[in-house]
This record gives structure tokens, C-alpha cells and sequence, in this order.
């Protein structure tokens, strides 16, 4: 009989207070932390991404965090594949992690599979990174209309991420992103994982998420940001995209000045947070949702037990 991996999930939407939970239940328990957030597994992106501390990481062994460097890509069924390894040895150790987030792509793909897609060809994202570059998102949405109609009508037409993944899936693999995600199955492994997620009252969270912003400022992020994009990454990169570095990075090409870019960050983090809740609500239906107090004892009896 095949292992059964087991783990606990800890979700929300960004500022409602996982990190702070997790930490307390990861030390009183002895247990460790998985990461679950696609920005916070690359290097160097520190503040604006509310990573961990090194304080905290010497405190809590955290796994999947900066462990990708610019410009390298990641992806959810990387992270299924890397977490399912960390979950087993952490399980042959006698503790059950906890898994920390809000990227709740992620967490799907490691409980219901994820189409186990091969990798993109390098000549083939620097075809349509030059194509973006001369044509923009509109040349590349074009190409795909007429290569692949299915998942051209599945996108957006001004969502150069997802748009330059279908087409390099496409072309590096011969075969449409949409047959790929139809053929998304489990893995061999069962995973035992509750999820819970924390509730925030929508306003407190959006007060929450302003001050934190501003504290970001404070500790540096502006220096982060230019830094990232002394890089020169492409705009379709997801680090380019994240929320906050993007308005960030307008201010530094000159398209923002520092107060509209500042108001613009707090408010695409809005958005991002309200984005994550309803992700949660409605993807996640066993989910236990609950303010952190109201979730901490049942968390605590699980990872003990």
C-alpha cells in the first residue's frame, strides 16, 4: 500500500495574519513550515514579498522559500513535486508541516493534481519574449487566435502571462495547454491535508494591508525594486508582475510619481486580497474557516497527533 502523506494547510489572503499563526503552532509543536506563495520562493525578494525573517527560519525550519533565482521560472507543479518530497521526509521524522500561504494554485496542485507538463524550450520563450518585445501582448493574443483557439478563448486578451505560457507550452511541447490541464490527475501518493483558512473582517484587513505597505517603504522596498529591475526580466516574468512591484516599477521608469505608485500598491493589494478570499471561498469548499484564535486549538490537537 502506497504512503499517505500528511500534512496541515494554513491558507488566507494576504495580511490576515497566517505567518504570525504559523510560527506559533510550528514552535510549540516542533514542526516545520512549507511555503506556499509564488513570490516568496525568490531570491531576494524579501520585503515586498512579507517573507520570512532570518530570525524566524532559525527559529522554524521553513522549506520552498528562495529557492529559485532571477530569472529562473517556477511553477505549481514544480512546487507540488518538490513539496510532496518535503512532506514525505518530514513525516518519516515523525512531524506533520505545516503549510503556509496564499497561492491557492499551489495548494491545489499538490491535492488534486496538476497536469505534469514538460518543461518550455529555452529558444522557444525567447521567440515570443522578442515577439512581446516588438509586437506587445496584442501580437502575442493575436498568434495564439490563430494557433490555438481554445485557450485563446479561455484568456484574456491583455494577459501577457498566461498568453506567453500557452504559447510556449504550445510550441515547446506541440500540443495545447487546454490538453494538458484535461489530462491534470492525482499523484500515486494520497496526501491526508485539512485545510483551514483565517478570516480578516474586510476592513480591518485593508486597514491592515495600507500600514503594512508603509512599513514595507520604511524597511527599504523602494532599493528591492530597483534592484529587481536592474535585471532587465522580462514584463511577462512573474516577478515583474507581483503585486506592488509592478506599480513600484512604473514609478521607477517614470510613468508614476512615489505617492501614486505608493496609493497604487495599496490598492492592487486590495484587490489581490479580495481576489484570494473569494478564491478561497469557493475552491477550498471543506476548507475550515475561522479568525486565527477561533483556529489555533484545532490546528494544535492535528499536528500534535
Amino acid at each position: 500500500m502506497s504512503q499517505i502523506l500528511r500534512a496541515v494547510a494554513l491558507m488566507g489572503a494576504t495580511g490576515t495574519g497566517k505567518s504570525a499563526l504559523a510560527m506559533q503552532l510550528a514552535a510549540e509543536t516542533q514542526t516545520s513550515i512549507i511555503c506556499c506563495d509564488s513570490m516568496q520562493l525568490y531570491q531576494r525578494l524579501d520585503i515586498g514579498t512579507a517573507k520570512p525573517t532570518e530570525a524566524e527560519r532559525a527559529k522554524v525550519p521553513h522549506y520552498l522559500v528562495d529557492c529559485c533565482e532571477l530569472p529562473d521560472l517556477y511553477s505549481a507543479a514544480r512546487w507540488a513535486r518538490e513539496v510532496r518530497i518535503v512532506i514525505s521526509r518530514e513525516n518519516e521524522q515523525g512531524r506533520m508541516p505545516l503549510i503556509v500561504g496564499g497561492t491557492g494554485l499551489y495548494l491545489k496542485a499538490l491535492l488534486h493534481g496538476f497536469a505534469d507538463i514538460p518543461d518550455e524550450k529555452t529558444e522557444v520563450r525567447n521567440k515570443f519574449e522578442s515577439m512581446h518585445w516588438v509586437e506587445g501582448t496584442e501580437g502575442l493574443y493575436r498568434y495564439l487566435q490563430q494557433h490555438d483557439a481554445v485557450m485563446a478563448e479561455r484568456l484574456k486578451a491583455n494577459d501577457s502571462q498566461r498568453i506567453m505560457r500557452a504559447l510556449c507550452v504550445l510550441e515547446s511541447t506541440g500540443r495545447s495547454l487546454a490538453d494538458w490541464q484535461s489530462e491534470a490527475s492525482g499523484e500515486v501518493t494520497a496526501i491526508d491535508c485539512p485545510v483551514f483558512v483565517i478570516d480578516v473582517a474586510r476592513e480591518l484587513l485593508r486597514e491592515r494591508l495600507a500600514t503594512r505597505l508603509q512599513a514595507m517603504m520604511e524597511a527599504g522596498w523602494l532599493d528591492e525594486v530597483r534592484w529587481l529591475a536592474g535585471l532587465n526580466l522580462p514584463d511577462t516574468h512573474p516577478a515583474m508582475r507581483a503585486v506592488g512591484y509592478r506599480q513600484l516599477l512604473d514609478h521607477l521608469k517614470g510613468d508614476l510619481c512615489l505617492e501614486k505608485a505608493i496609493s497604487d500598491s495599496i490598492t492592487a493589494t486590495r484587490r489581490y486580497a479580495k481576489r484570494q478570499v473569494t478564491w478561497f471561498n469557493h475552491q477550498t469548499p471543506d476548507a475550515v474557516h475561522g479568525s486565527a484564535d477561533e483556529l489555533k486549538d484545532n490546528m494544535m490537537g492535528l499536528l500534535q497527533s
